[in-house]
């Protein structure tokens, strides 16, 4: 019987070396094993049936009736894994933060668990009439949010 940690420590060793990373593997009802990989330039299909190859020669029969998928995790997904935030540092990303809240801005910078987002917000400035439209910055975990994910943007 194949387990989740038999996979991992396969993914990883196939990964050593190579510049992408492990996002998530799921095993799903229906005898499937899903492996999302990602990589700061994108994910190549050629890579992705590599792992696979390398996948089947390792776990051989154990395979079995399992359907394997490698793919890249989806562009305008939730991040899952600490290096895709710092893949997107500089990019504009849409956060839904433990309370419900939804903000958007510009990822600044991500410090272990935590990472910054550069905001627009309405501030009142002493002597002006009307609030002024200026930078913030908010700190955010990757643990209380309950979604981070890139924006895509068609320019």
């Amino acid at each position: 019987m194949i387990n989740k940690e038999t996979v991992k420590t396969l993914v990883e060793e196939w990964l050593q070396g190579n510049d992408y990373f492990l996002v998530d593997i799921m095993f799903g009802a229906d005898d499937r094993i899903v492996i999302e990989i990602d990589h700061a330039d994108g994910v190549w299909i050629e890579d992705c049936a590599e792992l696979s190859r390398f996948l089947q020669e390792k776990l051989g029969d154990e395979l079995g009736d399992y359907e394997l998928e490698v793919g890249s995790a989806g562009i305008g997904q939730p991040f899952k894994v600490e290096q895709q935030y710092i893949n997107h540092i500089g990019d504009e990303l849409e956060v839904l933060d433990g309370e419900g809240k939804k903000v958007q801005g510009i990822l600044k910078e991500v410090n272990g668990r935590e990472f910054v987002l550069t905001v627009k917000e309405k501030q009142t400035v002493e002597g002006k009439k009307r609030p002024v439209i200026a930078d913030v910055d908010k700190t955010f975990s990757m643990d209380s949010v309950k979604y981070a994910k890139y924006v895509l943007a068609f320019k």
